[in-house]
């Protein structure tokens, strides 16, 4: 495993970055879907069943990929950055980061003093288990992705601020949380949903940031590309089995 800052730049160049949700804690989904040619791959933490019994062999198992393996913590708590950091991860995506106040206390635990408050160890995962810890402690907050989640009302209209803190990188929406947030639950079709892409796509723009999102509904996907939107996530692991299950029960009973 070496991790370096070519995938963020990718990010803030504004390069369009295919993506994957992983909600079953498998290694072996993990590794599929890093083997399908996905840029990144995001192990869920927050609503996902893994945790730091699993959180090891999926890293481990993208790690033989050549996708770029990022983390979505449960909680914006330092300790739950440093957990997943030094394990290895690439990236933390941070749920629920409605003020430009809890964006700054996501970036600080992504980072080592003096930049940021997160714990010092030498003998990690990330950092080759020492042997390349002083590169990485020098350069760790020009390699480490921050994702901030836009799932609120209140979110929406701090988003450019957001959007603004040194050290986010992209500003990712959460649809079912905030269409339900907008009291339009899942309803991706909507044009105020559409208005507020266009929102958060704005704001990221501005501050010279990446936006994000996980697809909900396909149909959107001409809509974000036109806002502007690169880090893209479309489907996972759980989802891909729920429907080849219901598929093969399908065609088995079609002539039944």
């Amino acid at each position: 495993m070496t991790i370096d800052g070519t995938f963020r730049a990718r990010v803030l160049a504004g390069d369009f970055l295919t993506g994957f949700w992983l909600n079953l804690a498998s290694p072996l989904t993990a590794e599929m879907a890093g083997l399908a040619g996905f840029d990144w791959v995001m192990l869920d933490h927050e609503h996902g069943p893994g945790g730091e019994e699993t959180l090891l062999h999926q890293l481990q198992a993208v790690s033989a990929t050549p996708a770029t393996c990022l983390v979505r913590i449960a909680a914006n708590e330092p300790p739950r950055f440093k957990r997943v950091l030094d394990a290895g991860a690439h990236g933390v995506m941070v749920p629920y980061v409605s003020t430009a106040a809890e964006a700054r206390a996501a970036v600080q635990a992504m980072r080592y003093p003096p930049r940021g408050m997160r714990g010092v160890a030498k003998l990690t995962r990330a950092s080759s288990f020492g042997a390349r810890f002083d590169d990485y402690f020098a350069h760790a907050h020009e390699w480490l992705v921050t994702l901030t989640q836009i799932e609120t009302v209140e979110a929406l209209g701090n988003a450019r601020e957001i959007a603004e803190v040194d050290g986010v990188d992209v500003v990712f929406v959460g649809p079912m949380d905030l269409t339900t947030s907008m009291g339009i639950p899942g309803q991706y079709g909507d044009a105020r949903f559409h208005d507020a892409l266009g929102a958060v796509a704005d704001a990221a723009q501005s501050a010279g940031k990446a936006a994000g999102i996980l697809l909900l509904d396909p149909a959107n996907l001409p809509l974000v590309r036109e806002l502007g939107y690169t880090v893209v996530a479309l489907g996972s692991d759980g989802g891909a089995v729920a429907a080849g299950l219901k598929q093969s029960l399908v065609t088995l009973t079609a002539t039944a």
